[in-house]
């Protein structure tokens, strides 16, 4: 081996040992600025601002977008602040069908799939919600179960940050169509429909 050979390999080593600690100086330098910035954490306080809070409170007349919920009844299921027994929009078949689909997902566990209070949860030893088909529940105005959905009643917490507000609506009219179906009679089938049930059942 020649001594020129034998010379250089050291200071090939220290080349490298430079570069890479160049690269991982200016990666450290990289990760640590974006990591720290000038920036405030939830309710630190400030010296720029007169109020000494850093959080800045909402401009007056402002709100966010897609937020300006005016329909009182769509939003609270009220009408003057009355509990309301009205839909804020007509119901249709596919709005049914999105209410069914609603509420096997957020409300059989509990209500189970025919409303009467026998879910899964209750059979695990949860506490048991009212049936729908007592009486007091199918005579309820249909605001009621929007405003129990949207803000809890009892054992039962909000589901507002899980369930949008037409959904809610959904859900509610599917829980009429439950009660309808354990309590209908021959005269809430339609006339023209009636003979086919009857001689169904003969």
């Amino acid at each position: 081996m020649s001594l020129h050979s034998t010379a250089t390999k050291p200071r090939r080593v220290a080349s490298l040992a430079g570069a890479l600690a160049l690269a991982m100086m200016a990666a450290s330098a990289c990760r640590v600025d974006m990591h720290v910035q000038p920036r405030y954490d939830p309710y630190w306080p400030s010296d720029f601002f007169a109020d000494g809070r850093s959080e800045r409170p909402q401009v007056p007349g402002t709100v966010v977008h897609g937020e300006l919920r005016t329909d009182e009844l769509r939003y609270t299921g009220r009408i003057n602040g009355v509990v309301a027994n009205e839909f804020p929009f007509p119901i249709t078949r596919a709005d049914l069908e999105r209410g069914r689909q609603r509420f096997n997902i957020n409300c059989s566990p509990c209500h189970d799939y025919t409303g009467s209070g026998h879910g899964v949860i209750v059979q695990r030893g949860f506490q048991s919600p009212p049936s729908y088909h007592i009486e007091r529940l199918r005579n309820a105005p249909v605001g009621h179960f929007f405003d129990v959905i949207t803000n809890g009643y009892g054992a039962m917490y909000s589901y507002a940050n899980r369930v949008t507000p037409d959904d809610r609506w959904r859900i509610a009219a599917y829980i009429r169509a439950l009660q309808l179906s354990q309590h209908a009679t021959l005269n809430d089938v339609p006339a023209d429909q009636r003979s086919q049930l009857t001689e169904k059942g003969q």
